[in-house]
């Protein structure tokens, strides 16, 4: 059998090119997260709250950007610290609805909701 023979085996799945991994999934939206698409790791609990160390997921970059526009650092750590909390919160529940209407791929920019910008100008 020659190098060419071998190189094309039907039985062989070494010779079919680089193995297709499945794709990742948004443990919040549910979506699949394709390779071209902008996505980051988020800490479960922040890591100013103690969570440097602490589990992460990656999420889409809209979904990770609309939790920490809608919630504080402390709001986080204290009552929504896994994505089944995060899933049922009627805040998150909302965009959830809206985003799984999106391409797996979409992104847009995300702004703070009226609460967190009043909460970040009230003085300590």
């Amino acid at each position: 059998m020659g190098r060419r023979e071998r190189r094309w085996q039907a039985d062989d799945p070494s010779t079919h090119g680089p193995p297709v991994r499945a794709p990742v999934i948004c443990p919040l939206c549910e979506r699949p997260i394709p390779p071209r698409a902008k996505s980051s790791l988020h800490h479960l609990t922040p890591k100013l709250k103690g969570g440097a160390k602490a589990g992460t997921v990656r999420l889409h970059q809209i979904c990770h950007s609309a939790i920490h526009a809608r919630y504080s650092e402390a709001e986080i750590a204290r009552r929504l610290a896994d994505t089944e909390a995060l899933r049922q919160d009627p805040e998150m529940a909302r965009f959830l609805a809206w985003v799984r209407t999106k391409p797996d791929d979409f992104h847009a920019a995300t702004r703070l909701t009226r609460t967190r910008k009043a909460a970040r100008r009230e003085p300590y």
